[in-house]
C-alpha cells in the first residue's frame, strides 16, 4: 500500500475520535467564555456525558490519540510560558518557598497514600497535581507513570479534585489574605504558591490588586516550572523499576518533556513576541482541553464512584498541609 493511501486511512480511521473530542473541547470553550466557569473541569463532566461512543470501535481510535498524543503536546507548549528570568526577578524567598511547597506536596501526598493504604502512584498523582499546577500537571504525570485503567480514573478524579479545589481556593484565599492583613506581595505569594491552576490563581491575584496578580502569576511560573524535573524524576524511577523487572522501558526523556525543554531554553535565550507566546499558550490550553474531553469520554461515572471517596480527601489534605506551609513560610521569611 503506498504511503499516502495509508496515511489516508490512518486520518480516516481517527476522524470521528477526533471530532467528538474537538467539539467537546468547543463547546467547553463557548460556555466558559460566555458563563464563566473551570474549563477543565467542565471539559472533564461533559466528556463523560458521552462515554457511550467510547464502545464505538469507529470512535475509539481518534480518543485514544486525543488522550494520549495531544495530551503530550499541550504539555510541552507549556514550556513557552517559562524563562529563567521572570523566574530570576521574583527574588530568593518566593521561589525557595514555592519549591519547597512543591516538595511538601508530594512528600506529603507519598506519607498519606501510605498511611491509606492507597498506592505510590495515586500519593504521587495528587500531590504532583495539587503541588504544582492543577489539572495540567496531573496530566503530565499520568504521562509519564505506567499505563493502565486504573490510573486513567485516578487522573480524571484528580483532575476533578484539584479543579474544584483551585475554584473555591480563588474565592477564600482573598478573604484569608484580608484577614491575615497580608500586603499585595505577600498576598499574590500565598495564591501563586498554593492555589492549583494558573487560571484561578490570576483569578485570586486579580481579586487584590493588579500588582498582586502579577507576583502572583509568576510564583506560580516557578511551581510549572518544578513540573519538568519531577516528571523526569518520576520516569527514571519507573524506568529504573522496569528495568529491574527485565520489562519494557519507558524512554528516559519523553519527546513531550524535550519540546518543554526546548520551549523553555529558547524563551530564555531570546526575547519572544509577546503575541508569539500568547499564541502557544493559547494552543496549549487548547490541547489539554481536547485530552481531558478525550479522558472524559472514555470513563464513566459508575468507575469513578468505584474508586471510592480516598482519593479526594488525599487531595483535600495535600492541599491544606500545602496552605499552612506556605502561610508559616510568609509568616517567618518574607
Amino acid at each position: 500500500m503506498p504511503a499516502s493511501i495509508a496515511i489516508m486511512e490512518r486520518l480516516r480511521s481517527l476522524l470521528p475520535g477526533l471530532t467528538v473530542a474537538g467539539t467537546v473541547a468547543l463547546a467547553v470553550g463557548f460556555i466558559s467564555e460566555h458563563y464563566g466557569g473551570p474549563p477543565f473541569l467542565l471539559a472533564l463532566l461533559l466528556g463523560m456525558a458521552f462515554n457511550f461512543l467510547s464502545a464505538d470501535a469507529r470512535v475509539r481510535p481518534g480518543i485514544d490519540l486525543s488522550a494520549r498524543t495531544i495530551l503530550r503536546l499541550g504539555v510541552a507548549l507549556l514550556g513557552i510560558r517559562i524563562t529563567v528570568d521572570r523566574i530570576a526577578d521574583l527574588g530568593p524567598v518566593p521561589v525557595l518557598l514555592a519549591v519547597c511547597g512543591v516538595a511538601v506536596a508530594i512528600g506529603s501526598g507519598l506519607l498519606l497514600a501510605r498511611l491509606a493504604g492507597r498506592s505510590r502512584e495515586e500519593g504521587l498523582l495528587s500531590g504532583g497535581a495539587v503541588g504544582i499546577c492543577g489539572a495540567s500537571a496531573a496530566m503530565a504525570i499520568s504521562a509519564a507513570l505506567p499505563r493502565s485503567p486504573q490510573a486513567e480514573r485516578l487522573t480524571l478524579l484528580t483532575v476533578i479534585g484539584v479543579t474544584a479545589l483551585s475554584t473555591v481556593a480563588m474565592i477564600v484565599y482573598p478573604l484569608l489574605a484580608k484577614t491575615l492583613g497580608l500586603d499585595e506581595t505577600a498576598s499574590g505569594v500565598l495564591f501563586g504558591a498554593t492555589i492549583h491552576d494558573v487560571a484561578q490563581v490570576l483569578g485570586a491575584g486579580l481579586t487584590v490588586s493588579p500588582q498582586a496578580g502579577d507576583v502572583a502569576t509568576f510564583v506560580k511560573l516557578v511551581r510549572v516550572a518544578c513540573l519538568l524535573p519531577v516528571v523526569i524524576g518520576i520516569g527514571l524511577v519507573y524506568r529504573t523499576r522496569h528495568t529491574a523487572a527485565n520489562t519494557q522501558t519507558q524512554p528516559l526523556l519523553p519527546h513531550f518533556l524535550i519540546g518543554f525543554i526546548a520551549l523553555v531554553i529558547l524563551g530564555s535565550v531570546v526575547q519572544l513576541p509577546a503575541m508569539l507566546v500568547g499564541a502557544v499558550s493559547e494552543i496549549s490550553r487548547w490541547c489539554l482541553l481536547v485530552a481531558i474531553a478525550a479522558l472524559g469520554v472514555k470513563t464513566s461515572f459508575a468507575e469513578l464512584f468505584a474508586l471510592g471517596w480516598k482519593p479526594l480527601l488525599l487531595i483535600l489534605a495535600e492541599t491544606v498541609i500545602l496552605l499552612g506551609f506556605v502561610l508559616v513560610g510568609l509568616v517567618f521569611f518574607l
